[in-house]
């Protein structure tokens, strides 16, 4: 490179000793800037200003001014152009690469749930200037890509034994109103006895059309069959599984279960029927469990009748999972493991409080579910593969005969 001359004047100089510290580190910097550019311009030109020599290559053209953001500030620096071949400097190449860094930091905070006006708190420190909330947002767009590759990759399963459905609500800026949009999520447990969130994606509401939809999607992709679905007994989940999955069991969410029952029986015994319930689930035998349901029915029918209804039309459905070993049942008889998820997604959504649009959601949640989907992939194992084996000749065909059962009860209803 050519030699790099900083000069300053006597009014110059005694404006850096005596002014403001940033100020002058600003001022010096800048003039260093220039000064660099000055030099790759020579050197790129084959010649010095006004000289004449048979290496030139081309021709001043002037500058242009733009601005850099620093730590100390804003810089406005004056680009040399050149007039046959474009400028390059090294200048703005090593701050593209600090740039990037720093764009993926702040994309990495905003899905971390770190509030706008704390992001835009760090890039003042660390740039001396601000972003805004639309820059932020814009700056995020870089996820999309990663977002619908995972969300639509080929699924290497094409059995998961055990399938959870949910979804959870976010408040989205829509057509100058606040909608409410669903976020669905499913999460498989591989014959490996691993976890894995096999897909999500936002939907206007939990239709029929938006879980159908969702399962083919999963369907389509790979995941060919599985022995039993958890959810809670949102009627569009029933009628979707039974459609493009009719061979799978359902266990019905125990916990929504039993807060169904709860919420519409009278307050003075909620505390009493809340215990006796839980002596039901914890039943050792399907049998057992059928017994201690009937006991709760006659004690509470007379003050509890609308609780006692719901008790008994949806006992079956919550106790499918007594077709497995007991150390499952506790996993896998609510979607306690997926709720846990979801709580992650709230957490993270709550210093947004309102999405700007529904790919926002998409785009941060998805993220988010992707990150904890990473933690999946080397937490425990549910099962071993001996269990499995176990389970294929024991309770998989036990599962398959409910199924059947369920869907001839949804045919009928």
């Amino acid at each position: 490179m050519a030699q790099i001359n900083l000069t300053l004047t006597h009014e110059e100089v005694k404006q850096v000793l005596t002014g403001d510290r940033d100020e002058a580190m600003k001022f010096l910097l800048e003039r260093l800037l220039n000064e660099i550019m000055k030099a790759e311009s020579e050197e790129q030109l084959g010649a010095g200003k006004h000289e004449r020599t048979e290496e030139r290559q081309d021709y001043r053209n002037g500058t242009r001014e733009r601005e850099l953001n620093t730590r100390i500030g804003t810089l406005t620096l004056r680009v040399p152009r050149h007039r046959n071949e474009p400028f390059h400097t090294m200048v703005f190449e090593n701050y593209q690469r600090s740039e990037a860094s720093l764009i993926a930091t702040l994309v990495q905070m905003v899905i971390m749930g770190v509030s706008s006006r704390k992001v835009e708190k760090v890039v003042m420190t660390l740039c001396g200037t601000s972003f805004s909330k639309s820059t932020v947002s814009e700056l995020c767009k870089g996820l999309d890509k990663d977002i619908h590759l995972f969300k639509n990759r080929p699924l290497d399963i094409q059995e998961a034994p055990f399938l959870m459905l949910d979804a959870t609500y976010f408040q989205v800026r829509e057509d100058h109103r606040i909608r409410s949009k669903a976020f669905l999520i499913a999460l498989a447990f591989k014959p490996d006895g691993r976890r894995e969130v096999l897909g999500f994606d936002v939907f206007d509401a939990e239709e029929n059309y938006s879980w159908e939809t969702f399962l083919s999607g999963l369907k389509k992709r790979g995941l060919t069959d599985f022995k039993m679905v958890i959810s809670d007994a949102h009627k569009a989940i029933r009628k979707s599984v039974a459609a493009v999955y009719p061979e799978a069991a359902w266990q019905r969410c125990q916990t929504h279960f039993q807060r169904n029952i709860l919420d519409i029986g009278p307050n003075k015994y909620k505390a009493a029927l809340k215990i006796e319930l839980r002596r039901m689930f914890n039943a050792n035998s399907i049998d057992e469990a059928r017994q201690i349901k009937e006991e709760i029915i006659a004690e509470y029918e007379d003050a509890a009748e609308k609780a006692m209804d719901i008790l008994e039309a949806g006992f079956e459905e919550a106790m499918t999972v007594m077709c497995l070993p007991s150390n499952l049942q506790i996993k896998l008889r609510t979607t306690n493991l997926l709720e846990r998820l979801n709580r992650e997604l709230k957490r993270r959504s709550d210093v947004i409080q309102i999405f700007p649009n529904p790919d926002s959601v998409l785009r941060l949640m998805g993220a988010v579910t992707m990150e904890v989907n990473n933690g999946y992939m080397l937490g425990n194992r549910l099962y071993a593969e001996k269990t499995l084996d176990k389970l294929r000749s024991d309770a998989f065909p036990k599962l398959r005969r409910i199924a059947l059962k369920q869907l001839e009860l949804i045919k009928t209803a």
